[in-house]
């Protein structure tokens, strides 16, 4: 008896078929692409936190790594808190972080005021002056009054030299405003309706139906003035003459790009400035810069593809 024994058959690998309604990024990526897409987002990771590491690292090292490293220090070695506690000592840095403080939050806090008040009368439908006022201010984001008509009317208000110098003239982005607008339109009417039948006026509309139904973009908003007033840089340029009231955008300008010394740094109680160098110093300097972002950032990122993709689209 005789058993009949068929050959192995061939394996073929038929080309991949795109399933039908469905597009190409859509698809299962393939070993290749996922070899692609991990190594490209790798480059990018590493050109991001590559630069952050070594001015951390290098604020963190003593003068005399900082001197073997011949610059920006790669690998931890002698790490110390020598460079914050000379900024921290009391001097330029010190102030000027008090300043950032008092502009992030005052700032950002009548920013917030003032956008959603206006983003709430632009977004009800038939309120008084509803077009006209919506079409001037999208003429502002396309042309404004200049540097120095800006200049003259900030001085005629008596705010050069102040602080308020650093808030009033930025206090107003209608870029968020106008991204605020669109996300209340989307609140649902049947709320606004039933709040209506309730009894409710447009203030307890805007506090109890509209505000807690768009946490996302007011989230996303907070986020973009705080950092804005927190990096504030060409008001304080133009404004602020007086060293004192310098926010810390500024110092890192002065004392970072241009070069210049550190004052008041040469009289501690931990060797003064002869022991610390002004690279270290000044990279002190930049990551108390980057404090704010890593801070928010957590909080806001489940928030910020929603806030930024509703109010974009519709409106």
């Amino acid at each position: 008896m005789s058993t009949l024994i068929q050959p192995p058959r061939a394996v073929t690998t038929a080309p991949r078929k795109r399933a039908k309604g469905r597009e190409v990024w859509e698809e299962t990526p393939t070993w290749f692409g996922q070899f692609g897409k991990g190594t490209v987002l790798t480059v990018v990771c590493a050109l991001v936190v590559v630069p952050v590491w070594a001015v951390v690292l290098t604020s963190l090292s003593t003068k005399g790594s900082i001197n073997g490293a011949g610059g920006l220090v790669l690998v931890p070695h002698g790490l110390s808190l020598q460079n914050y506690q000379l900024i921290f000592s009391g001097g330029t840095v010190s102030q000027a972080l008090y300043v950032s403080l008092f502009v992030t939050l005052i700032g950002t806090a009548l920013s917030m005021i003032v956008s959603v008040l206006c983003a709430y009368g632009l977004s009800r439908p038939h309120s008084f002056g509803q077009r006209p006022l919506l079409l001037m201010m999208i003429v502002t984001m396309f042309f404004n009054g200049g540097l120095i008509p800006t200049f003259l009317v900030v001085s005629d208000l008596k705010l050069y030299g102040s602080l308020w110098a650093m808030i009033l003239p930025s206090m107003v982005n209608v870029f968020n405003i106008l991204i605020i607008r669109s996300f209340f339109q989307n609140t649902a009417a049947e709320m606004i309706e039933a709040a209506r039948l309730d009894g409710a006026n447009e203030w307890r509309l805007l506090w109890s139906v509209v505000i807690p139904t768009s946490r996302p973009v007011l989230a996303v908003m907070t986020m973009f003035y705080a950092v804005t007033y927190w990096g504030t840089f060409f008001n304080a340029l133009l404004y602020e003459p007086d060293s004192r009231k310098w926010p810390l955008a500024m110092v890192i300008y002065e004392y970072t790009y241009s070069g210049n010394q550190m004052p008041g740094m040469g009289t501690t109680g931990i060797g003064g400035l002869q022991n610390a160098s002004q690279l270290g110093l000044q990279m002190c300097v930049v990551s108390l810069s980057l404090v704010p972002i890593i801070v928010l950032t957590p909080f806001v990122q489940k928030h910020f593809a929603k806030g930024m993709l509703t109010g974009a689209i519709k409106g």
